[in-house]
This record gives C-alpha cells, sequence and structure tokens, in this order.
C-alpha cells in the first residue's frame, strides 16, 4: 500500500513581499503583543505555505478510530487479497491504540467501546497475535465484562457474520426489495442519507445471499461468548418508540418471508441493487468517498460473482491505496479524506492572515478548485431541481457532492484572484445549487433536501450512526456567511428563511448545537460570524446571549475546549481541556461579534500564541470533527492550524487595522 501523499514546499513564504504590514491602532496590548503576533501568524503561514501539493491543494490525515482499521484487515481476508505483512502492520497499529485497560475507544481520551474492542480483538487475532499475551488477555477480560460479543452492534456483528462468527439469524432483516419501493412511497432509499443508502444498498444483497469467509481455527472468537455459541442471546435489541415497534413487527414479518421460498421479487431486486452500486463507483474506485459504502459494495459486488481482477471490483481494490497510511511499519486506514475541505479551510486562513488575493499559493489553489467543481447529476436531484455545480469533500465523489464544501469553496476562491470568467461561473452556478438545496424548514443538509425522516431512526438495523441528514446550523450559518460575503442581506428571502431557522435552532442560554463538529462551541462559532457577513445587528439580544454563553465558558488558561460526551451531557456543553480549535472557534465568533478588543479575546489570543509549538503549528490529539455525535468522531488534522490561523489573522486586523 502506498503512503498518503507527500506534502512538498512550493515557495517559502516571504513576509516583505506579500504580509500586508500592521501598526499599532491605540489600544492596550503594547509594542511586544504586536511582534509576537506578527511572528505567531508568519511562522503559521509560512508551515502551511510548505505543505501546498504541487497541484495546488492541501490534504492531512482524517482520523477516527481503530474499527477502520481492523474491518481493512477484515476486507483483504474476505477478497482474498491480504498479506501477512499487512496485517502485522495493522496489528502493530491497532496494539498501539489500545487503551491501558484492554479496550479501544471512538476518540482521543474517551471511554473503551465495546464493538470497536471486539473488532479489534477479532483482528489482532487473524492476524497471528498470541491470544494469551496481556494485551488480548486484557481486552478479552474488558469484553466479557461488558457482556461479550451480543451486546455489540449489528455493524460488528454483520462483520463477524461474514467471518462466520455469527449467525445471520442475529441479524435484523435487510430485504434487497427495498431498492424496489418507488420514491413516493413513505419507505424508500432515498428516504435515508446518501450515507446510509450507500451502504444499505449493497448490504441488502449481503444479507439475501449471507455469505460467509471462514477464519482459521486459531481465530474463532468461542472466547466471547459468555454462555457458549449455543446459548447466544441472538434477539434485537428493543425500541421503546412507537415506531420502534412497528419496525421490531416488520422485521419478524419480513423474516418469515425471507424463510419462504416464493419471493417473486428478488432476483428483479437484486439486480436493480447491483446496478445502482456500480452506477455510483467513482472515478477513483471508491463509493460515495467513505469507507462503510465502500467495503460493502466490493463485498456485495464479490458475492455476485464479480472478479477481483475485473474492471470493477479492481479499480475499487486499487482506489484504497490512496486512503491507506503506512509508516513506520504499521499501516492504518481513512474513513475519508478531505482535500476540498482543506483546501478550502486553507485559502481562507491565508487570506485572513494577509495575503493578497494574486497571492501564487492562492491562485494554484483556487484554480484547483474549479477544476473540482461537480457539472454531473447525484442522488440530491431526487429533490432538488437545481443545475449541478457543487462541490464534494473528496479528490473522487461526483454523485454525493455537499452544501458546507461547496459553501466553504465559494468563500475561498471569492476571495482569490482567478481567470473572471471561469470565478463567476463557478460562484454562479454554485450559488444556483446552494439555493436550490435548500430545505422546507430554511435550513440546509450536508448532502440532501428535506431529508427528515426521523422514523427511519427506529429501524432494528439503526444502532448506529445517523440515517438521515437533516438541515444543520453550523451548515446553514456557512452557506449565510457565502451570501453575505455576496452581498445579500435580509430582505432576500432565501435568507430571510435561514435565519429564521438558526434562531429557532438557538438553545434558551444563547449556544447553538453542532452537528459536524465538537460541539456547541463550534455552532456558535459558526453562527456569530455568518450574522456580521449579513449584516445583522451586533447587539441583538440572541447575538449578546450567545456572546455571553461563550465568555462563561473560557478556560483559565484562556482557550476553550469541550468534551465530546457534551453530546450527551448537557453539563458538558462548552466544557473541557483547551484546544487550538476550539479556541478558534470562539475567538472567530467573539471577534464577529465586536468583541475583539475585549480581555477575554485578548486572553484567547495570547493562549493560541503561547501553545504554538516550534514547527509553526499547534499540538491538538483531541478529536474535534464529528461524523455521527459520539458514535464516531474524527480529527481533521489540520484543524489544529486552519482556524487558530482565521482567529489570529481577523483579530490582527480587527484590532490594529491595515496600513
Amino acid at each position: 500500500m502506498q503512503k498518503i501523499a507527500e506534502h512538498r514546499r512550493v515557495e517559502r513564504y516571504d513576509p516583505r513581499k506579500y504580509l500586508i504590514t500592521h501598526r499599532p491602532a491605540p489600544c492596550t496590548h503594547g509594542r511586544s503583543r504586536i511582534e509576537d503576533l506578527d511572528e505567531t501568524v508568519e511562522r503559521a503561514v509560512d508551515w502551511l505555505l510548505k505543505r501546498q501539493s504541487p497541484e495546488g491543494w492541501w490534504w492531512a490525515e482524517l482520523e477516527s478510530n481503530a474499527t477502520i482499521t481492523a474491518e481493512h484487515l477484515f476486507l483483504t481476508h474476505i477478497l482474498g487479497i491480504g498479506s501477512q505483512e499487512l496485517w502485522d502492520e495493522i496489528a502493530r497499529q491497532l496494539l498501539e491504540w489500545q487503551n491501558e485497560d484492554g479496550s479501544w475507544s471512538l476518540w482521543y481520551g474517551g471511554p473503551g467501546e465495546l464493538s470497536t474492542t471486539v473488532e479489534a480483538y477479532v483482528a489482532l487475532k487473524m492476524a497471528g497475535v498470541d491470544p494469551d499475551s496481556p494485551e488480548m488477555r486484557r481486552a478479552r477480560e474488558w469484553i466479557l465484562r461488558r457482556g461479550g460479543i451480543e451486546r455489540a452492534r449489528n455493524f460488528t456483528k454483520i462483520w463477524l457474520a461474514l467471518l462466520g462468527e455469527w449467525p445471520w439469524e442475529g441479524l435484523p432483516v435487510i430485504p434487497p426489495e427495498v431498492v424496489l419501493l418507488p420514491r413516493w412511497f413513505p419507505i424508500n432509499i432515498y428516504k435515508f442519507a446518501s450515507w446510509a443508502r450507500g451502504t444499505m444498498v449493497p448490504l441488502t444483497i449481503v444479507y439475501a445471499y449471507r455469505p460467509t469467509f471462514p477464519i482459521p481455527k486459531h481465530a474463532r472468537i468461542d472466547e466471547l461468548f459468555p454462555r457458549g455459541r449455543a446459548n447466544a442471546d441472538l434477539s434485537l435489541p428493543r425500541k421503546r418508540s412507537a415506531w420502534g415497534r412497528f419496525f421490531t413487527f416488520a422485521d419478524k414479518v419480513l423474516r418469515v418471508h425471507e424463510h419462504s421460498r416464493w419471493k417473486p421479487l428478488r432476483k428483479r431486486a437484486i439486480k436493480a441493487a447491483e446496478e445502482w452500486i456500480i452506477a455510483r463507483q467513482e472515478a477513483d474506485g471508491c463509493w460515495g468517498g467513505i469507507q462503510p459504502a465502500w467495503v460493502y459494495s466490493l463485498i456485495a459486488l464479490y458475492v455476485l460473482g464479480h472478479d477481483p481482477e475485473g474492471p470493477i471490483l479492481k479499480k475499487g481494490i486499487e482506489g484504497l491505496r490512496r486512503y491507506s497510511i503506512e509508516e513506520e511499519g504499521k499501516f492504518r486506514f481513512q474513513s475519508c479524506i478531505s482535500p476540498v475541505w482543506d483546501t478550502a479551510l486553507a485559502m481562507i486562513g491565508l487570506q485572513d492572515a494577509g495575503l493578497p488575493r494574486d497571492h501564487p499559493a492562492l491562485v494554484k489553489a483556487g484554480k484547483w478548485l474549479l477544476n473540482e467543481q461537480i457539472f454531473v447529476g447525484g442522488d440530491w436531484q431526487v429533490k432538488c431541481k437545481a443545475r449541478p455545480g457543487g462541490w464534494a469533500f473528496e479528490f473522487d465523489n461526483d454523485v454525493y457532492p455537499d452544501t458546507d464544501d461547496t459553501a466553504v469553496v465559494l468563500m475561498a476562491i471569492l476571495g482569490t484572484d482567478l481567470p473572471k470568467r471561469a470565478k463567476d461561473f463557478a460562484l454562479s452556478r454554485g450559488l444556483e445549487w446552494l439555493l436550490g438545496m435548500q430545505s422546507r424548514n430554511g435550513g440546509w443538509g450536508a448532502f440532501d433536501r428535506d431529508n427528515t425522516a426521523a422514523f427511519l431512526r427506529e429501524i432494528p438495523f439503526a444502532d448506529f450512526g445517523e440515517m438521515i441528514d437533516p438541515p444543520s446550523v453550523d451548515v446553514t450559518a456557512h452557506v449565510v456567511e457565502f451570501l453575505g460575503k455576496m452581498g445579500y442581506r435580509p430582505g432576500f428571502k432565501p435568507l430571510d428563511r435561514a435565519l429564521s431557522y438558526i434562531f429557532r435552532e438557538q438553545e434558551p442560554d444563547g449556544p447553538w448545537y453542532g452537528r459536524w463538529g465538537v460541539n456547541y462551541i463550534y455552532g456558535t462559532g459558526y453562527v456569530l460570524p455568518a450574522l456580521e457577513a449579513v449584516g445583522f445587528p451586533m447587539d441583538d439580544p440572541r447575538v449578546r446571549k450567545a456572546v455571553d454563553w461563550l465568555l462563561s465558558r473560557q478556560n483559565e488558561d484562556g482557550g476553550w475546549g469541550e468534551d465530546v460526551m457534551s453530546y450527551h451531557r448537557r453539563e458538558l456543553r462548552g466544557r473541557g481541556p483547551s484546544t487550538a480549535s476550539q479556541t478558534a472557534w470562539a475567538l472567530l465568533a467573539l471577534i464577529a461579534a465586536g468583541g475583539a478588543r475585549s480581555e477575554a479575546v485578548k486572553r484567547g489570543i495570547e493562549y493560541l500564541i503561547r501553545t504554538q509549538n516550534d514547527e509553526g503549528t499547534w499540538n491538538e490529539p483531541y478529536f474535534t470533527g464529528t461524523g455521527f455525535p459520539t458514535d464516531f468522531m474524527i480529527r481533521y488534522h489540520l484543524y489544529r492550524h486552519h482556524f487558530p490561523l482565521m482567529a489570529l489573522g481577523r483579530y490582527r486586523k480587527a484590532v490594529m487595522g491595515d496600513e
């Protein structure tokens, strides 16, 4: 497997040529503080410019958890493409991630998680790690204390079923006939979020065939069944809601159907599912640019008889290399990659730092982004009739552009000198697509419009992550900010609807929930800059309430932080060890609200200056990105840099003025 692409230096940052100089405005910070700030910004800019690719993009690791790497081992076993060398590298990586108590976590510093620990344990055993080693013994004991594999989530049990270690009867029914349900039907595949849809369709094929790819005898996991395999509890988790009871009953009916020989639509459904999957393979071989849809699509097509050396599977298997990272004798796999997102945020950070619009790095990045705009159709067209014009998260994911990337990319290219005709066209089509994707409630979801069928969260299959993609405040705020930068103000109907949505979602004490980042600091950190961009009055009581909430959450060291568990524990909202990215989000909000000269902002800026490391960036082991709240957390390795650079740059501009 190849390593992640090396970032090569393109051009050394020369502050004498490109950095806008600043003079002190009347303030109390003193010359030494100005010098510290300038030096911090210059070093951060230099660090970022050194890491731009020759093609123009920025891209760093998107870190998740041990299941993604363990499942890569499972996949290579199923497809017959593994090697002991690769498995040894995976084993070394998994052991490095293990907690002292024997478990594995979903995020840095988080508690051990049962399903993650089960998958890591099985992968290690398959790789040949001695089951009597201290690491394996601690893991086994930890799993058994929590009920063994019977208490693992459905996705883990699906993998175990594929490996012959869990009976298919102990899983919810996922019939392929669901693919045939028309779009007007209350339940159809387009009612689910793009990521759920891309995962479920191939799984319907897998479930229909219920294949097994037995693992060697030495790797079997009898020891993880507390009462033995024969006495395992195969019942599905009970859901107490009315919809939960309905779907539980429906599952029982479907089981009767599965045991019947009469399935008149089965062959047609499987063929439709196969065609649906093949039509959505991307240029680099992936599906949806995400690991779950990708691996299950590979397995489904393999089960249907597609040759691993054939054009479809071969491209899919070879594409895995881009998501693979090998270093120091260890291997890990990324659940997704984020070059478009990383590049757009890098550009905005550099613009905020004072680089002129025609800086070569910005122009090169902007041209690369222009070439990434998507002008082909996708699943989003089921509910949106606008012409294509968005951007996706990854290098290749044309079927699923998303509104968040699109809004941020448009802001990045708006502030960059690019060929006028190409830039105007990109802005026009991007704006048209975004406006077409606005949901009825005024907000924007990430990948689909009006994807709000909340009852689907109650299906037996849904015990991990989110099944739908409803509008969120953070995504909506980015779109609003872009509209503001384009010159739109209240009175423009789409903007008015968006602002109404944002204020309906505000918490009683001031902050906003963060769907795609941790958490209330993230949501609030996006809303206030968006309100400023559209000229919303910063003395509005709702804005001041949000400001007061942020001020009440500042840590003694001057920074801000928020624990992942704030998604479930209200008392942790805005509470946690200070991080560079979360501190920056709070600062961006306070600066936008007119508080650049406040003592709180000064302390926050001093925190960022003080904690910058010798390389010119910031250390941040914490996970501040969100896939599914607490179920799947993400550490973007460039968040620690992009957002502090934005905050420092905007602070300098607000407090010291331009020469």
